[in-house]
């Protein structure tokens, strides 16, 4: 009896609703497959998901992004995130539109994950977002650059409460802006050793370990929520992606994931 708990208490908890009871049961039966995950099914509507979030304490919530009130999640996953600051959230999209993905990441969610994709994509999703990364395709994350390059969006980055300085929140928002360390340097009258020092701090201090993620935590609201990955390490300010020749399964798998910053 003893060892079946501790088997148990090692799995990873997966809180899953989708939209429908029939769809989540699907969900739910797919999911529990794979004999890392313990999958707690929850019934489709907002109170029963914070309710049974808030009892079993789950690491990961995956939902639909039309779950919640007038059919859109991004008030559920703001009311999972106040209820435990820990919890990591998965929204699952139909389709990827630009304004459904910058709202999922602005109320919370540290993954997206497209029905487009292959199912066996969600499960390695999981994992990593579990283990402190974002999970996005290259596409998604080009929508919330995009966005943030939009006037008016200085206005969408509340940094005050960030426990940065003036100057780093100024590299903040230069990084959002997509400005090289070069740019950062010639807007700010700094060099570019003294940018990339920042940078480090920066990343330090927010528990963050890329640029990208340092995007997303502005576009956040200024939480804490993006962490880097689980190895702890920091990857240079001015590092880029590996170029490396890869299959195309492993180009489809590995794209989605957020682990490097890039220039």
């Amino acid at each position: 009896m003893g060892s079946q708990a501790n088997l148990s208490s090692e799995k990873l908890r997966v809180l899953a609703a989708d939209s429908t009871s029939m769809s989540t049961q699907l969900l739910v039966e797919a999911l529990a497959k794979n004999e890392q995950f313990l999958v707690i099914e929850a019934a489709s509507n907002e109170n029963a998901v914070l309710e049974l979030a808030e009892r079993e304490k789950p690491d990961i919530v995956l939902l639909s992004s039309k779950l919640g009130q007038n059919g859109q999640a991004f008030e559920l996953i703001r009311n999972l995130r106040s209820q435990a600051s820990n919890l990591r959230v998965i929204v699952m999209l139909d389709r990827s539109e630009p304004a459904t993905v910058v709202q999922a990441f602005r109320a919370g969610a540290h993954g997206i994950f497209c029905r487009t994709e292959p199912f066996r994509l969600l499960a390695k999703c999981i994992e990593c977002v579990h283990a402190g990364q974002v999970w996005a395709s290259s596409s998604e994350l080009h929508f919330l650059l995009e966005a943030l390059t939009k006037p008016g969006m200085a206005s969408l980055q509340p940094l005050a409460n960030a426990p940065l300085s003036a100057r780093e929140t100024d590299v903040v928002r230069c990084v959002a802006e997509g400005l090289t360390n070069r740019e950062i340097a010639d807007r700010l009258k700094l060099t570019e050793h003294t940018v990339k020092n920042y940078l480090f701090r920066i990343f330090d201090k927010l528990g963050v370990s890329s640029r990208v993620e340092v995007v997303l935590y502005a576009l956040g609201g200024g939480d804490s929520r993006v962490s880097g990955p689980v190895t702890g390490r920091k990857s240079a300010p001015g590092a880029r992606k590996n170029s490396e020749s890869k299959s195309p399964e492993k180009k489809a798998s590995e794209a989605a994931m957020v682990r490097r910053a890039s220039h």
